[in-house]
């Protein structure tokens, strides 16, 4: 054979180095593949899990709620209504320090009236009778220790149900109002949680960490 089949032979061996170049090209290309498709397939799916983690924008109902639920069972900056008044038994709800506080069990019977009573005013519905004197509010049997607990839970979620499922317009009118319950029913949890401390009833396990 002449010299140019030889070098014919010869590059297509595979000891040739245009065989060997051939080969590093195909390599090289599926390498390029396989990082654009990796280039494109990373992007896309942290966009997914960004929008997927993103929260909805605050909205002014967004905000009650949190409040209302953050001073009814949800711990975060404070201790909450329901773990304030676990625990306890009759006896211990009516202790008093002898100093002119209120027990547990009467502020309980408080912060049940006046949610009941805004609540009722907020549906459209009659409110529970009262005297006039706010002393009123904080009468508290002992016997119904365990159903003043469960009120106050009930009338707690009415509250977030209600605000939940109302209008904004509705929401716009009572905001003020709204607000002002959720500081009130964390100002009087604050005085449960100090009672029980003086009393020696509170775990220190259940407070804000």
């Amino acid at each position: 054979m002449g010299t140019g089949s030889r070098t014919l032979r010869g590059a297509a061996g595979p000891g040739s180095r245009v065989w060997r170049a051939d080969g590093g090209i195909k390599a090289g290309m599926k390498k390029m593949s396989v990082f654009l498709i990796l280039t494109l397939a990373f992007p896309a799916q942290s966009f997914l899990v960004q929008a997927q983690t993103e929260k909805a924008p605050a909205t002014l109902k967004s905000i009650l709620l949190e409040q209302l639920r953050k001073t009814h069972n949800q711990k975060d900056w404070f201790v909450p209504a329901n773990t304030a008044v676990e625990g306890l038994t009759p006896e211990q709800a009516s202790w008093k320090d002898g100093s002119g506080n209120h027990s547990v069990g009467q502020l309980t019977a408080h912060l049940v009236f006046w949610n009941q009573d805004q609540l009722a005013r907020f549906k459209g519905e009659p409110p529970p009778k009262y005297s006039g004197k706010n002393d009123d509010t904080f009468v508290f049997d002992s016997k119904k220790w365990n159903a003043a607990v469960q009120q106050l839970d009930e009338v707690l979620t009415a509250w977030e149900k209600a605000v939940e499922a109302a209008d904004d317009k509705k929401i716009e009118s009572w905001a003020s109002t709204i607000a002002l319950i959720g500081t009130h029913n964390a100002y009087h949890v604050g005085q449960i949680i100090y009672v029980r401390k003086q009393q020696g009833s509170w775990d220190p396990e259940k407070g804000v960490k």
